[in-house]
Parts: C-alpha cells; structure tokens; sequence
C-alpha cells in the first residue's frame, strides 16, 4: 500500500499544480476566469465524493475495502486519460465531476490499514503509511511540471492515468485484505443512524471531524492559485516547473516528520498533537503573503509541510481509538465527506477571494482559519467530560 499510496499521489500531483495554466490553454480568458474556474474545477470532485465516500466505507466495512481500491484506481485512471484530451473549460469540468464518484484511494488505504493494526500503534502506523503518499506528493509536481514545460499538459495526463492505473494494478495482485474470520461473524452490523449516534455523541470526536474540514479549508484555498501566485513572483519560461517545486516544497517537509508526529500522538494523545500542529501551521503560512522572491515561498511551504504533516495519521488514529471496528469504515468515510466539503469550499473560496483581493490576502484568511480550528479543538477538550466508548472490540 506504501507503494501504492507513492505512484497515486505523485499521479495526482502531476497535473494539480498547473490546473489554472490548463485552463488559460482552453481560450484567452482574463485573469478572475481563470482564478474563478479554477477553484470551480479543482472542488467539483471533491463536492461528488462528499456525497459518495461515506457509501464507499459503509461497502467496505461490509465487503472489505480491496475491491473499493480497485474501483477507485481504475476509476482516477480512465477519468484523467480523458482530460488530456479535453478542450474546454466545461468539459475538463464535468470530467473532474465525474472523477469524484471515484475518488478516495488513498482515504481508503488508510481504512484499510487502520483497521488491521492494533490502536496502541495506529498513528506510527499510520504515519509511516502517510510517507508514501507526502514522497508522491514531494515527486510529483516536479516531475509533473517538467513533463508539462516539455512536453505539453495532453501528455502529462496520458502518463499520470497510466502511473494510477499501475497502482491499482499492484493492489489486486499484491494486497490480500484478512477479515478476521471467525471474529468477523461475531461483530454487529450497525445501521447507518446507530452510526451517526455514535458520531454525535461523542463530542470530541464530531469535533475531530469538524477540524479536518477546516483544515481542507485552509489548505485547499491556496493550492489551485499557487501556479499564479509563481507567476507574480518570478518571470520564467519554466512556470510549470516552479509551481511544481513550490508544491514539492510542502510534500518534503511533509515527509520528515508525518511519521514522528504520528508516533507522538501514540505516546501523548493524537488531538494534543493536533493542537500543536494546528498552531504551527498558522504561524507558517502568514510569512508566504509575504514572500518578495520565490525562495521566500518555498521555505516556508516547506516549514509548513512540516506543520500539516501529522494532521491526517492524527486523525485517523484517534477514529481508529474511538469508533468500533465493524463502524469504522463508514466512521472514517463521515470523516472523509468532512474533507472532501473542505476541499470544495476551500477552492472556490480561494479563487473568489483571489479575483476580488488578490492572492497574498488568501494566505492572511487561511492562517485565521488554523486559528480557529485551533480555538475549536481547545474549547472541545475543555468540555468534553464524556470519554465513554462503546464496550466492543475497537
């Protein structure tokens, strides 16, 4: 799954950093289109699996999540294949639409990887699982962006459906889902409400889910703007390429410590971990509105990097504490709808923000919003006097 998670995150990083450039090929549009699509294009996907990832954990929690992997992979691969051949700005729209009924691959690899690792280990576990995805990450834009300066953006999309495709690929030959077996006849098939009680009444928890929407939110708002927000800070022919390492940026301080910050919060607790994180994020992100050169950026997307690398082992760890393991699938798909609503507000926030202000205020609203997070997680501590778990195997 390490491998796997690597080849689709560097997949999907290929073509993400220069989406708004993509666009500009479409037509001669001005700059507020370009910025106000690209936020529309970029959360379109994530609004469709909003609605489709808790269906996807419910199938797995029933099923097993190997043959949601398949699904999802094949799925990614076909739908950017058909972007490269697109030629208008609907178009690659609805394709990113139709992409999101099968997005969660990587959601789901930690599903599935959570619910066979004991929870003592979860968030080490977790985290190591996370490298892969963050070494993608850290690759992708980069070899995403020379691709796109050389050989034209069609090609980049041909290659990244191929490389997703060999991710699935490696799953259905080299993954054997355990089940548990005769332990798995034993366990309560809960209905999709007992579910939704057992979110709601623990508190901490429904905030946890809460914070990894706002997290996307804070994230997300930049990211489809970072290629323009290059551009105003360097004049070069190699545009894709720069954006690509500014995104690396973040992937590589991402990488050196997620799987520490996870086994941190084996050893003290994964939301007092959360709470240091949320901190450092915000405290890293104003210096970018700042940044008068482009080094000044990527220095601090990767000091940045570093702060957000623990935030989703975290997460998921604490799920894994505190949902049953006959829920926790379709627990963590609730947790995934939270950060997929993110990942669509955050864009389209972004790009209607960008068009109005400019781009440098959007780094001010984010940092505001770790804060906020922050100030959520602190007052939901306080007063979360109720740590009861269900009496079940978690």
């Amino acid at each position: 799954m390490w491998f796997a998670n690597f080849l689709v995150a560097a997949s999907a990083t290929m073509v993400l950093p220069f989406i708004s450039l993509y666009i500009e090929t479409f037509g001669n549009y001005d700059d507020a289109f370009v910025q106000r699509w690209s936020g529309f294009i970029f959360g379109i996907t994530f609004l469709v699996a909003f609605f489709v990832s808790p269906i996807w954990g419910r199938i797995g929690d029933r099923f097993g999540f190997k043959p949601i992997l398949l699904v999802t992979g094949y799925g990614i691969a076909l739908s950017i294949f058909l972007m490269g051949f697109v030629d208008s700005v609907l178009g690659l729209f609805f394709l990113r639409m139709a992409m999101g009924a099968v997005t969660g691959f990587i959601p789901t690899s930690l599903a599935l990887i959570s619910s066979q690792t004991p929870k003592e280990i979860a968030g080490k576990t977790l985290g190591t699982l996370q490298m892969g995805t963050v070494s993608g990450g850290l690759f992708g834009p980069v070899l995403g962006g020379l691709m796109a300066d050389t050989f034209g953006f069609s090609y980049t999309f041909i290659v990244t459906s191929i490389a997703i495709s060999l991710a699935a690929t490696g799953v259905l030959i080299g993954i054997v889902e355990k089940r548990g077996g005769a332990s798995t006849a034993k366990k309560k098939h809960y209905t999709r409400k007992e579910v939704f009680t057992h979110i709601l009444k623990h508190k901490l928890l429904l905030t946890i889910m809460i914070l990894s929407m706002v997290i996307q939110i804070a994230n997300f708002s930049i990211q489809p703007l970072l290629a323009l927000y290059v551009d105003e800070l360097t004049s070069t022919s190699n545009l894709a390429f720069l954006a690509g390492l500014a995104f690396s940026a973040t992937g590589f301080g991402n990488l050196l410590v997620t799987r520490q910050w996870g086994k941190l919060g084996d050893e003290i607790g994964y939301e007092k971990v959360l709470s240091i994180l949320l901190v450092l994020a915000a405290i890293f992100i104003i210096p970018q509105a700042l940044a008068e050169q482009l080094w000044h950026l990527v220095l601090f997307r990767f000091l940045f990097g570093m702060a957000i690398g623990g935030m989703i082992p975290c997460a998921t760890a604490y799920i894994r504490q505190e949902a049953p393991l006959s829920m926790q699938g379709e627990v963590l798909g609730y947790n995934q709808s939270f950060r997929f609503l993110g990942n669509v507000i955050g864009p389209v926030f972004g790009g209607v923000m960008s068009g109005f202000i400019g781009i440098s205020s959007v780094f001010y609203v984010t940092a505001a919003l770790f804060l906020c997070a922050f100030g959520l997680l602190w007052w939901s501590l306080k007063h979360s006097t109720e740590r009861n778990r269900l009496k079940e195997n978690y």
